[in-house]
């Protein structure tokens, strides 16, 4: 939910206008996808990166706002928490520039970011979930300026009635309550969009959903949360919590939830946003001006604004996206299953497999969804999240085995044959995808390095759980900025 929204109290009436309001869209959207009308010559792919401000002890920094105006680039924006900025990288074609120009540019705009920041006395550090960051960093005062946001809080807690409550158990446990949706803010992300054609959409968006724990196990980088050693990616099962609209009785009814992984394969696009409409009451019901139908009876393409502010308060684990671009209209995948970091190296081989594996998957004559029960992607997931890279996960015709060994067996030669197809040549997919080969042989990522790390301080210093975690931070920061991928960092 990228868009900036005034503070206001809603009425009975905007939620009946913008229920209206969003069925008009949903037909509109539909006429669309009738009519061809969407853009499908040149398909983009794009990144968003979430990262943390922290100080020159590696603690959170309270900036965002001072680092922004620092910054002085329309790419960057604030987050939910105030120790939170985003950048969204300019979407690109995939093959476009060469092999080192999507790196050069991303490094380019993350150095430039952090010599601004470093005026002000902050430094971005791109990682899951800050290691450093305590319950009392979470609080209400740590909720960023923009009206937004403490619009979408008071929304979340309207719906809910009661605190939320958090639950992790992994090597330690966490248990705590929080009256505002801040602990979300503890969850960075990186994006991959990838646009496809309508036609093609459900088969995209299908692969993702049956590659996510693959992806997940690869890349789990948030071992630490609120100073306790939890899951290897404890970013997912708190978000899950963290922006959970529901209490124990609604729940218990079945109604979903919206962070949200999904509950069946899909057949169009148009199921994913009709589920929108159908399962989830609108958070934000801010109506435009613009009637879709009448936009689209004009000859114009409508930006279905009420869709697409909806859709952004549902949180899916891959989510459609909408949008307009130089007058023409088209849908993407929205890949959040990642943590941020370790490297734009990491980064970026991350996204090769991603969008390899993706297009492969999506070639094959008997799709993978056809042969792998739904719920079985699901627990993969949460599986993944949990153990990371050891975890031990199903995919059709092997069974269950771990994930570095799927990965060199099955997936990684699928990945390097879609990235082909996509135009890319061996000289720029083997070193990419060469460090996800390196990190399933070595069965390091940046969850491993971290735990590694810290009980490395810990057990040779024994400087105490949270000088140890700013230690490891800070020394994370330093291998971060030299970008050797994560499986090559040692641990001393």
């Amino acid at each position: 939910m990228g868009r900036d929204v005034p503070a206001l109290v809603f009425t009975r009436e905007d939620r009946r206008r913008y229920r209206s309001k969003m069925q008009e869209c949903l037909e509109a959207f539909a006429q669309m996808l009738r009519e061809s009308r969407f853009e499908t010559e040149r398909p983009q792919v794009g990144l968003e990166i979430e990262l943390n401000l922290v100080d020159d002890e590696a603690e959170p920094a309270m900036c965002n706002s001072d680092a922004l105006e620092a910054i002085a680039d329309p790419a960057w924006a604030t987050e939910l928490g105030r120790f939170n900025l985003e950048i969204n990288i300019p979407p690109r074609r995939l093959t476009a520039g060469g092999p080192d120009s999507w790196e050069t540019e991303i490094r380019a705009a993350l150095n430039h970011a952090e010599d601004r920041a470093k005026s002000i006395g902050a430094h971005l550090i791109m990682v899951g979930t800050l290691p450093t960051l305590r319950e009392t960093d979470v609080g209400e005062a740590a909720l960023s300026e923009n009206p937004r946001y403490r619009l979408l809080n008071d929304q979340v807690f309207a719906a809910r009635g009661e605190d939320l409550h958090i639950e992790v158990d992994g090597v330690d446990r966490l248990r705590t309550y929080a009256d505002t949706i801040m602990p979300e803010a503890a969850c960075t992300s990186t994006q991959f969009h990838l646009q496809v054609s309508p036609d093609e959409f459900a088969d995209y968006w299908n692969a993702a959903q049956a590659i996510a724990g693959v992806q997940v196990a690869l890349a789990a980088n948030s071992p630490f949360l609120l100073g306790k050693e939890l899951w290897h990616e404890s970013r997912i099962p708190l978000f899950e919590q963290a922006t959970d609209t529901r209490p124990q009785e609604i729940k218990a009814q079945g109604v979903r939830p919206r962070v949200w992984f999904g509950e069946r394969w899909i057949n169009s696009v148009f199921d994913l946003f009709e589920e929108n409409l159908r399962y989830f009451p609108a958070l934000l019901p801010l109506c435009d001006e613009q009637n879709p139908v009448e936009t689209l009876d004009r000859g114009d393409i409508p930006d279905l604004g009420e869709l697409t502010l909806h859709n952004g308060t549902i949180y899916r684990w891959n989510r459609p996206v909408y949008a307009v671009a130089h007058d023409k209209p088209h849908v993407r995948v929205e890949n959040r299953v990642l943590p941020a970091g370790p490297t734009v190296a990491d980064t970026l081989a991350n996204g090769a497999f991603y969008y390899g594996l993706t297009r492969a998957l999506v070639e094959e004559e008997r799709p993978v969804w056809s042969r792998m029960s739904f719920s079985v992607a699901e627990d993969n997931l949460h599986t993944a999240a949990r153990h990371g890279i050891e975890a031990q996960l199903y995919w059709p015709g092997v069974g269950e085995v771990t994930a570095p060994e799927l990965v060199l067996r099955r997936l990684l030669p699928l990945a390097h044959r879609g990235l082909e197809l996509s135009g890319m040549d061996a000289a720029w997919r083997e070193p990419l995808l060469g460090i996800i080969e390196q990190r399933c042989v070595t069965g390091r990522n940046g969850a491993v390095w971290q735990k590694e790390m810290f009980h490395h301080i810990d057990a040779s210093v024994h400087p105490g759980r949270h000088e140890a975690l700013r230690r490891m931070t800070q020394q994370y920061m330093d291998y971060m900025h030299l970008n050797a991928p994560v499986h090559t960092w040692p641990v001393d």
